[in-house]
């Protein structure tokens, strides 16, 4: 395949794994995501994923229940390490090597993070799996899907999600929503778009990094846009 990019950061919801489901992770779901990452791999292309826990525990969602906030926030980030877990069982058994990584320290299933090595992964053809979040409460995985990207290099994140790209309405409940194709950063913050969250879009400005909003769940996508075709919406300078 030809790639407009030689490094790329996958940013998904949790929700995605549980395929129809609510909760838990569908398996079937996790191996259509490998078989969307497998042509990128063996094109050579780097390739990071961070994946959010929200199938299996929201901390946000813990908190209006009566839990500390910051506890919370670790069970997710321990979510997160989970769904990471399962993504790199059914990656590896594609013979696509992997290394899972965590903002928080769990030597017995996976890897701290350390920029040095997980850039070393990615020279080496490894798919690197970035779990627990920045390992801070307060921060959601949007932020740290950008931080990561910048860290890693990546020159663009891709955010996989249920609806192919922003609207200025919600799709499902708003027949006549209009989907944009282009928006600056700024465009997002001040229509308080619902891209990602604030601190992620400003991240992501203050290092020029773009932003690609496309829906996961169409075949085929992930690719076309790596390759550089108009798919979803596109977020960056203006």
């Amino acid at each position: 395949m030809e790639s407009k990019y030689r490094r790329i950061l996958l940013k998904m919801s949790g929700e995605i794994l549980a395929g129809r489901g609510e909760s838990g992770i569908d398996l079937e779901r996790v191996e259509v995501l490998a078989a969307e990452l497998s042509p990128l791999h063996a094109a050579g292309i780097g390739v990071a994923l961070v994946i959010g826990g929200g199938n299996i525990f929201r901390g946000a969602r813990g908190t209006l229940s009566g839990l500390d906030r910051v506890a919370g926030d670790h069970m997710g980030m321990l979510a997160t390490v989970i769904n990471s877990l399962a993504i790199q069982d059914v990656l590896e058994r594609r013979d696509i090597p992997t290394r899972v990584m965590t903002a928080l320290q769990i030597d017995a299933v996976a890897e701290p993070f350390i920029r040095r090595r997980a850039l070393r992964h990615l020279e080496k053809g490894r798919v690197l799996i970035l779990a627990a979040g920045t390992g801070n409460p307060y921060f959601t995985t949007d932020t740290a899907g950008v931080l990561r990207a910048v860290e890693i290099g990546a020159e663009v994140l891709f955010k996989g999600t249920k609806v192919d790209g922003v609207y200025d309405a919600d799709p499902a409940t708003h027949p006549n929503a209009r989907r944009f194709e282009r928006l600056s950063y700024d465009d997002v913050l001040n229509r308080d778009l619902k891209v990602m969250d604030a601190a992620a879009i400003a991240l992501a400005r203050d290092n020029a990094l773009p932003i690609v909003v496309f829906d996961v769940n169409r075949a085929g996508d992930l690719q076309r846009a790596v390759e550089g075709a108009t798919v979803g919406t596109w977020v960056g300078k203006g």
